[in-house]
């Protein structure tokens, strides 16, 4: 009778499962939330992704989704929110869109963050930038027509006067140093963050949503390597150990910045600080104003 009872037990268990197995990523994430004991609501506190989104996903709607890249995004941050391996759903979760005829979008198409739809843009907001835009654009050549008439009288400048040669006659100055053109990149992750690393020929080299301390090594041989994420701002870049000015501010995403040395190097440098200018001026010898 016990042998029974265990043999029963067993194929219980083994039709259990059976059924798991075949499940879909969509079913698996639903099963799992329910047996957590958790709601729709709750799962969207938890991921910060609208409600409706993650209805289409429990229902397998992927069509209503922005793009695969969101579907994956969402659905990584829904199998974290209800204990299941996002590895592991997010890789079953791509073969069923590949299936579908769905794709990641191109590395070369701009991304938002997908852990973070509030970044996209509305409609409206869009429109009205775009109209702001046009009425500063036709103002400048409003401007710029008066500007170069023929008409216009030019006004008298102040002649400059020539700056003191300092330097002791027949001593050359010195030629400023070429910039860095090859190094060590290293970018390293100060807060959740989701990150793709290319090349010019869209292979990728890195993609991943990179937690507090995560780092990555760019490849010294890659071809004009690039990144998209659309938090630069929690991103530290490195080049050979000396940090460099950051990728972005957070108000927008980025896509398609390089990230190798020379490229980085040839980033034009951010505002200096006025006091910090005049406290480096100080240290430099020259009198304070």
């Amino acid at each position: 009778m016990v042998d029974e009872r265990a043999d029963e037990e067993m194929d219980a268990q083994a039709n259990e499962d059976s059924a798991t197995d075949n499940q879909t990523a969509s079913q698996r994430l639903r099963a799992a939330r329910e047996a957590a004991g958790l709601s729709l609501a709750d799962v969207a506190a938890k991921t910060r992704v609208p409600m409706r989104h993650l209805e289409a996903i429990e229902e397998g709607e992927f069509a209503t989704l922005p793009g695969a890249t969101y579907i994956l995004g969402f659905s990584r941050s829904y199998a974290r929110a209800v204990g299941l391996d996002a590895t592991t759903l997010t890789d079953q979760l791509r073969e069923e869109l590949a299936e579908g005829g769905l794709q990641p979008m191109s590395a070369r198409q701009p991304a938002y963050e997908p852990t973070d739809p509030a970044r996209v843009p509305s409609f409206t907001l869009a429109w009205g930038a775009a109209a702001l835009a046009a009425v500063f654009l036709a103002a400048y050549f409003i401007w710029r027509s008066f500007a170069l008439s023929p008409d216009a009288e030019p006004k008298p400048t102040k002649p400059v006067a020539e700056a003191p040669i300092t330097a002791n006659k027949g001593t050359a100055a010195p030629a400023a140093a070429p910039a860095a053109t090859n190094g060590t990149v290293k970018i390293t992750a100060t807060d959740s963050v989701w990150v793709k690393i290319y090349d010019a020929d869209n292979v990728r080299l890195y993609e991943n949503e990179m937690q507090p301390g995560d780092s990555f090594t760019v490849p010294g041989d890659a071809n004009n390597p690039m990144i998209v994420t659309g938090r630069p701002q929690v991103l530290t870049v490195t080049i050979d150990g000396k940090p460099v000015p950051p990728l972005g501010t957070g108000e927008r995403s980025i896509a398609d910045v390089g990230v190798s040395a020379a490229a980085l190097m040839a980033r034009p440098a951010p505002a200096a600080n006025t006091s910090t200018a005049g406290s480096v001026a100080r240290e430099g010898g020259a009198p304070a104003q």
